[in-house]
Order: C-alpha cells, then structure tokens, then sequence
C-alpha cells in the first residue's frame, strides 16, 4: 500500500497523529510557467539560466528516492517520463497528474492571463494519464461570477464523468477567485467554503475528491471547512514561495487547525535544499521544532553543506503572509 493510501485510511479512522500528514510535492509548474518553472540554475552562471527539463526530472527523482514526501503532482508528460524511467515502481510515493491547466493557472512571461477571470480548460488526456497513473488533481476557480462558475461547474461534471471511465480518482484544488465580482476581500474564505460544500453536495461517494486542497484563508476559516463534515479531508496549498519561515508556519498553523494535507510548489521548488526543507517539515509537524527553531536548523544545514542561502537567517525568519501574521 502506498503511503497516502495508508494515511488516509488512519485519517479517515480517527487515528490520525503527526505522522500521518501528508506531504505532496507540486512540480506541475511546467503547466503553468513554462521555461521558467524549474527555476532558476544555482552557481550564479553568467548569463543566468533556469533549470532544464532534465534538471527539473531530476529534483523530483531525488524527492522520491528520498521518501520524505508521500506525493509527486507532476504534469502528463513529466509523469509518464518518470514512469518510463521506473523512477516511482515500488516506491511509498504516489504519483499524480495535474489533470486540468484552467486560465488562471497560465503564467507565461510577458503574459497577462492570470489577471482575467477563470476559464476552464483540459489538456491532458485522461485515458492516456491512466496508462501509468490511476490519481489526478483537478483545479476549479470561483469568482463570483454566475456564468463563468456555471461554465466551470459544467466542466468539472465532463472532467468527472471522463475520469470514472479511465478508472482514476481525483484531488479536487479549489484557487482563492483570481477576478472576483462584487466580492469583499473579507468573505472570500467563507465564499470558497459555501462553494466547496454546495458543490460536493451534489456528489454521491463515488465521484467525490479523495481529498481537497484550498488556500489557507485563515484559521477560523480552514477549521470551519473542517469541522463541517469528517469525512472530507482538507490540504492547504502553498501558494506564493515567501521566506522559509513562511514554510513553516503554514505547515503548523494549518496542521494545528485541522488541515491533512500540504501541497506546496514553489514554496520546495525553490528552497535551496529541498530535501532537507522537506524533512524539517516533519520535524515541525511532529513539533519536535518550532517554525523559528526549524529555519534555524535549515540555515545551519545549508552553511554545513556549503549551499548559499537566498536571504540571511533574519530575514528568512521574517512572517511575510498577512494571513499568517494574524496566526
């Protein structure tokens, strides 16, 4: 049995301890950065570069091999080169296929796509997907809008029906509105929990998500959406990178309200060592460190190997979220 698998069952069982959170690397940016979503190469060459594709394959096999993660969301392609490479066979790590690259995700540079209101849109090939992978991740963005969430509402019914005919289970990704209407920056978490819970009212058990992942909009926020059914289990997603102890505190301040399951991008993406982000996570959630205590063992990890940080210690043990800042 895979590790999520096995966690989710404890979960589910009320047996759940630190232990059991889930950890779930996102290298699906390539969806949605192009280029750029490796980021950049270390060494400071000249010109600056970022990171190939082969570069970018690389980092997720040594997250896998590694086992400190118990998932590895990448896109179709990358997925089904892992595949072909046995990276993931026998492996505790479940792989999953970003299944949906709606607008709002398109981060071209120069571009301005993001800005726009939502629009909902499929690349991948579902049957394809569930050649080498039975578990997908399927984004959906409200804004308030009733046309375009009813076009996303539709289209999530098709991703739906497709997904039950290739045999695949979905994660369902619920994005904070990326051009709300008529909507107060103060009700947007309450707005997305009404939406999330409206939405898999409709669902019987056989097509809902294995799991959710939303933005951490705020503690009293995430334990509502929590506490209103146990049986759905919530994950917060990273969002923007931020400091290391940004890292850390989303970690323990959405463990601490309830959250299962983190999915965080860029936030290890672009850390400098990730494995050694990815484990002081652990050590976090098991609260044998503090946030503070954690960014302090990873500046002193990273001097030991003699990686150069991005920021000094005081400033990565700077809180940059709002949102966290109130926590």
């Amino acid at each position: 049995m895979k590790a999520l698998d096995r966690k989710l069952a404890t979960i589910l069982a009320g047996g759940y301890t630190p232990d059991d959170f889930i950890i779930a690397d996102a290298k699906d940016a390539d969806m949605a950065f192009g280029v750029a979503a490796a980021g950049m190469a270390p060494g400071g060459q000249t010109p600056p570069r970022f990171r190939s594709r082969q570069e970018y394959l690389e980092a997720m096999t040594a997250l896998v091999r590694d086992e400190t993660v118990d998932i590895m969301l990448t896109s179709a392609s990358n997925g089904e080169q892992l595949a072909r490479d046995l990276v993931l066979e026998g492996s505790p790590v479940t792989p999953v296929v970003r299944a949906n690259d709606a607008t709002d995700i398109w981060n071209q540079r120069g571009g301005g796509y993001p800005q726009r209101p939502s629009r909902p849109f499929r690349s991948a090939d579902l049957q394809s997907v569930s050649a080498f992978c039975d578990l997908v991740l399927y984004s959906i963005t409200f804004n308030n809008d009733r046309d375009l969430d009813l076009a996303t509402l539709e289209a999530y019914a098709r991703f739906r029906a497709d997904a039950r005919a290739a045999g695949l289970r979905h994660i369902l990704e619920v994005f904070n509105p990326n051009a709300p209407v008529g909507l107060s920056a103060q009700d947007v978490g309450v707005f997305i929990n009404d939406s999330i819970v409206r939405t898999l009212a409709g669902l019987t058990s056989t097509e809902r998500p294995l799991f959710l992942k939303v933005a951490f909009n705020g503690p009293g926020e995430l334990e509502e959406l929590v506490n209103y059914d146990p049986a759905l289990v919530v994950g917060v997603l990273g969002g923007a990178a931020g400091t290391t102890r940004d890292t850390f505190e989303l970690l323990s301040q959405a463990e601490r309200r309830g959250a299962r399951v983190a999915l965080f991008g860029r936030k290890i993406q672009q850390a400098e060592s990730q494995s050694d982000l990815v484990r002081l996570m652990r050590s976090v959630l098991r609260r044998d460190l503090s946030p503070e205590q954690a960014v302090q063992q990873y500046h002193q990890l990273l001097h030991t190997q003699a990686l150069v940080a991005r920021r000094t210690l005081e400033e990565d043990l700077a809180i940059t979220d709002p949102v966290l800042a109130q926590g």
